[in-house]
């Protein structure tokens, strides 16, 4: 049998199999530990055996371990008479999960050790960027955390963090100075994955830029635009906040008096946290990395704004589908509100066959639904109805399909496309 490890460590895991073999309820004590933990590769095997036995609810001792090594053809990889001498090596269960954390704490050092290797590796890859390069070293690193369980908990286990919950000031959600939308769910939450998803010209954009406006004034956002550089999105922002005309903007036909009231509104966003990163094809490993950066010097984030979903660049595995790979995508985006605090929308796009007929969309209508709608806390959808009008403006509806913690709701707004800027209206009676 191969043997890696020093002796201290090889000594602690035989305790912890040991233990096992003695009593197999002790995997409950130690759910902790993982087979990668185990330095020795037959003691990790060992591990797996045993886990997969409990998972079949299968007797745990050396008879059925050495079965599955039959099973598998590795019984040249394992003697009984070793598989014997672990199961008499330990004479109680009192030390285990003391020794499975001793097993523990040795493999992060030596998982640390491993991953610095590989880092020292990278230094010498040709990455397309430095973001790209960041992202690869970061996602070796969260690899060294453990993959901890969470432990159930009861009332009275919770009872003091709950109370500190109950008094505390601090607010999951913040506005987003839309008036009536903020009076319903009050703002957008913290740990939310939102999804905002339109059919052409109804402003999806603009939109999510006057939300950015409302959030950045409570926290710092992030936006990620793949289809329009920085330097169009301020042009866009800054006609909604100054009324002048977008198109006037763009195409720099500014008058001396519009010019200094651009300055001066570029001075006021100038002082918010507001940061855009304007590179297409990004993934959503290196928006976890960027996300995670600016907490660390800015503190808590409001907002981290992706647009849009479907041009993110989404590696397929193996034989994962597409609808598969954006699923991995919107689960990573939800892990990263919730790990951050943070509300995470995420722009989408509808499918062709919701542009064909002017009617409500249901959430069937997203490009890729499934993954979308399981994952997503809020979806809403931006639609226009033709016998809906208003002289003042193109009326856009806005229909929130899914609200985990909110529920469903409906709202009308003025979109103003000249100056790329909307506004709530009264329900139709």
């Amino acid at each position: 049998m191969s043997s890696t490890g020093t002796e201290t460590e090889l000594s602690a895991e035989q305790s912890v199999l040991g233990a096992v073999f003695l009593d197999a309820e002790v995997l409950d004590r130690i759910s902790f530990l993982e087979s990668r933990d185990f330095s020795n590769p037959v003691h990790a095997d060992i591990y797996k055996a045993m886990r997969w036995l409990e998972d079949k609810h299968q007797p745990i001792d050396f008879v059925s371990v050495m079965e599955l090594y039959v099973r598998a053809n590795k019984q040249q990889e394992l003697t009984s008479s070793y598989l014997l001498k672990l199961s008499e090596s330990c004479p109680t269960t009192a030390n285990v999960v003391y020794h499975a954390n001793l097993v523990r704490s040795q493999a992060l050092r030596r998982r640390g050790s491993d991953i610095g290797k590989q880092i020292q590796a990278y230094a010498r890859e040709d990455f397309e960027s430095d973001e790209e390069y960041f992202s690869a070293v970061e996602s070796l690193v969260s690899d060294l955390r453990p993959n901890a369980k969470g432990r159930m908990k009861s009332f009275a286990d919770n009872r003091q963090r709950y109370f500190n919950h109950l008094v505390s000031k601090t607010v999951e959600y913040i506005p987003t100075e839309f008036p009536q939308f903020d009076a319903w769910a009050y703002g957008v939450w913290r740990g939310w994955l939102f999804v905002s998803a339109g059919r052409p010209s109804v402003g999806k954009t603009a939109l999510a830029l006057q939300r950015i406006y409302g959030v950045a004034q409570t926290a710092p956002v992030l936006v990620f635009s793949q289809e329009m550089d920085d330097i169009q999105l301020y042009d866009r922002l800054i006609s909604n906040l100054t009324g002048i005309s977008y198109n006037r903007i763009k195409n720099k036909d500014l008058t001396v008096e519009q010019y200094g009231i651009v300055e001066e509104m570029y001075n006021e966003l100038e002082k918010l946290p507001i940061f855009v990163q304007d590179s297409s094809g990004i993934t959503i490993e290196e928006v976890r990395a960027t996300a995670r950066r600016y907490k660390r010097q800015y503190g808590d984030l409001g907002m981290v704004v992706v647009d849009y979903l479907q041009i993110m660049k989404i590696p397929q595995k193996g034989n994962e589908t597409r609808a598969t790979a954006i699923g991995n995508v919107t689960t990573a985006a939800k892990g990263i509100a919730r790990e951050l605090k943070c509300c995470f929308m995420m722009l989408s796009q509808m499918t062709r066959d919701s542009d064909k007929f002017s009617r409500e969309p249901t959430l069937a209508d997203l490009k890729e639904s499934s993954s979308i709608e399981q994952d997503a806390d809020v979806v809403e959808f931006l639609w226009h109805d033709p016998e809906d009008r208003h002289d003042k403006g193109k009326v856009i509806q806005q229909l929130i399909a899914k609200g985990r913690d909110v529920g469903m709701n409906k709202f009308r707004l003025l979109f103003r496309g000249w100056k790329q800027q909307f506004a709530e209206l009264d329900q139709r009676k």
